[in-house]
């Protein structure tokens, strides 16, 4: 019987990873806490959120993505993993850049190149009422 309310392969998956990336489960630190968002009653009353902490790195991932705890457990693991390898790999540099990337799609507009796209609107409108079919007038 696995100890997560998953498929054998999969859990037997997760033991794997663990053990090529040395994780212990005594290394692991878990607690249950109260979830957010939406889901009523089950939300406020049970305490499906599962917070992790690696012990040696200091990582800590927080799992709130189902109304299960078995399966948020399962989830939490995936994630703490997931950020081990990242740090031991140095994948971090790549997570950097891609949350800059979004920063910057996300960065006001200058009034420069505000102007230059609403010019570029009003244009696409003039062509656009020309194209018009003439009424009976």
């Amino acid at each position: 019987m696995s100890a997560f309310p998953v498929s054998p392969e999969k859990s037997d998956q997760l033991q794997r990873r663990m053990d090529a990336l040395g994780v212990r489960e005594s290394d692991i630190e878990e607690s249950f806490v109260r979830s957010g968002g939406h889901g009523g009653q089950n939300v406020n009353k049970t305490s499906t959120c599962v917070m992790l902490v690696h012990r040696p790195t200091g990582l800590q991932v927080k799992c709130q993505e189902t109304r299960q705890q078995g399966l948020n457990r399962f989830f939490a693991r995936r994630l703490l993993l997931d950020k081990i390898e990242e740090k031991r790999n140095g994948f971090v540099a790549a997570r950097r850049a891609e949350i800059e990337k979004i920063r910057r799609q996300k960065r006001k507009r200058s009034r420069r190149a505000k102007d230059r796209m609403l010019a570029n609107k009003s244009h696409h409108a003039e062509k656009k009422a020309g194209r018009q079919r003439i009424g009976p007038e």
